[in-house]
């Protein structure tokens, strides 16, 4: 066992955003779409403890979803 098993970081990786009423979310069922503020080739980026650390874009393979680093943000960012 490695002395790095029990460490834990909470990643996020956030594709866009959106602005919804809670009125509207309450009105929303199972598999309501919520448009996001961004475009299909627009970075996503990935944070590690709340801390931006890279870009990437997501990609879709079959039923299989990954994300490519693209970049990784400078120190103090």
């Amino acid at each position: 066992m490695s002395a790095l098993d029990d460490i834990t970081v909470d990643l996020t990786i956030v594709l866009g955003f959106a602005d919804v009423p809670i009125r509207q979310m309450l009105k929303m069922g199972r598999g309501s779409m919520i448009p996001l503020n961004c475009g299909h080739d627009d970075p996503t980026v990935v944070y590690v403890n709340d801390q931006l650390i890279a870009e990437g874009k997501i990609v879709v393979e079959g039923d299989r979803m990954s994300l490519e680093v693209t970049g990784v943000a400078q120190k103090g960012r």
